[in-house]
């Protein structure tokens, strides 16, 4: 007998009870004594038996489906950490029986674009809630859910005066742990590689950076150069590596901004890890890859996703309950980029 073939009522034949009793297996295990519970639960494994998910919503109002606007990518350059955290969401809402409905809504289409793509599933009835990433100050994404007074959680953080419902790390935090690293290595001089682009996260690494290289004895300073342009930054690194103040650590806003410092290191006749100390951010699987390993910052998307799931199914289940941010900690993972000096 396949999955598709078995029925409730063949479950409440195997277990010895009613159907009623199958079904409060599923839907109020509460209602069972331990032992009636364990011999349901054993038939249901036995057989392979799978709800009616369609029947089960429309007697809850609920799909079990949670939507998820995924950020625009490129497939021919796919990001790694966004696709890290698709497939940690997908794990997560997996162990509480729910299912991802992946779609495109780019933010930068404007206010009307992305109303008319969450509007669209909203009017399907093909989602409970929604999880969002990348989420920047002002997102017409937040202001288009909160509008609706449509249950989300949000990978980021929500400008004041809009629904918290979100987690993030503190960048902040844990930048300025990378450098109190490179300070208690002995490092006196140090640099941080700024992003160009205008993201929230990354104003946050740089206001951590800034916080705690005030500590540096020899100064701290920061490079940057439009459009994050891989030779120009490489360039204006090599500038800096071969003058009279050369810093001996460069702390960068990510591990792309660091791939480009190891090229300006070596460039300038210098070693990545003995003359000159390398940090990077997000940790994707390239840092691993380099010589030597770069340390950097690896974000716990399992955590992040499973709380995201978590405060979204509450969000679903009590519209009005309160809720706020969460911050959760993060280390720097060291590695052959930053040995002591």
């Amino acid at each position: 007998m396949t999955a598709r073939q078995v029925t409730i009522e063949d479950v409440a034949r195997a277990a010895g009870v009613s159907r009623q009793t199958v079904s409060n297996a599923l839907n109020a295990p509460h209602r069972l004594r331990a032992t009636t519970l364990a011999r349901v639960t054993a038939a249901i494994s036995e057989l392979g038996y799978q709800p009616d998910q369609s029947a089960r919503s429309l007697r809850t109002g609920t799909r079990k489906v949670i939507g998820y606007p995924a950020p625009a990518d490129n497939p021919a350059d796919p990001n790694p950490l966004m696709g890290g955290f698709l497939q940690a969401l997908v794990t997560a809402a997996d162990a509480v029986g729910h299912r991802i409905l992946v779609f495109r809504s780019d933010p930068q289409q404007g206010a009307g674009a992305v109303a008319k793509s969450f509007n669209g599933v909203i009017a399907a009835r093909q989602v409970d809630g929604f999880v969002l990433s990348d989420v920047v100050h002002d997102d017409p994404r937040v202001d288009v859910l909160t509008e609706a007074g449509f249950p989300f959680a949000v990978f980021g953080r929500t400008a004041p005066g809009r629904p918290q419902n979100w987690v993030d790390i503190d960048s902040a935090a844990v930048t300025a742990a990378l450098v109190k690293l490179l300070l208690d290595q002995g490092h006196r001089r140090i640099c941080y590689l700024n992003s160009a682009a205008s993201l929230p996260w990354l104003a946050d690494r740089r206001a951590g950076f800034l916080q705690a290289a005030a500590a540096a004895p020899d100064g701290a300073f920061e490079v940057g150069v439009p459009h994050d342009d891989p030779a120009a930054l490489s360039h204006a690194v090599q500038r800096l590596l071969t003058g009279p103040d050369r810093p001996t650590a460069l702390v960068c806003a990510s591990d792309w901004l660091a791939l480009t410092a190891y090229q300006a290191v070596r460039a300038a006749g210098l070693t990545v890890g003995g003359d000159v100390a390398v940090t990077g951010f997000n940790d994707i699987p390239l840092c691993t890859l380099l010589q030597p390993a770069l340390t950097s910052v690896r974000l716990p998307l399992a955590a992040i996703a499973h709380v995201l799931v978590d405060r979204l199914i509450s969000a679903v289940e009590d519209p009005a309950a309160p809720a706020s941010g969460l911050l959760l900690p993060v280390e720097p993972v060291v590695r052959g980029s930053t040995p002591g000096r």
